[in-house]
């Protein structure tokens, strides 16, 4: 099981890409725990500047934007 967070302060990118992970990680039928960061010297605690951040496994993979679907399909 993967642990994802998704860091950001609740904006309309962050929301889309709750939904993206979630709709991706049940296609694939992976199974992962999904956490939505808010909290900003957390964030910041990633070195993440611009959000959506999305982090896998204590990992920053992408920060900056809604991911592409083809990129979260690479995670699972």
């Amino acid at each position: 099981m993967k642990s994802v967070k998704v860091l950001g302060t609740g904006c309309a990118n962050c929301r889309n890409t709750v939904a993206l992970i979630e709709a991706v990680a049940k296609a694939r039928g992976a199974e992962i725990t999904l956490e939505k960061v808010e909290d900003l010297p957390a964030i910041m605690g990633y070195g993440v500047m611009s959000t959506p951040g999305v982090v896998i496994d204590g990992q920053v993979v992408h920060a900056g934007g809604v991911p592409s679907r083809s990129k979260v399909e690479g995670w699972f």
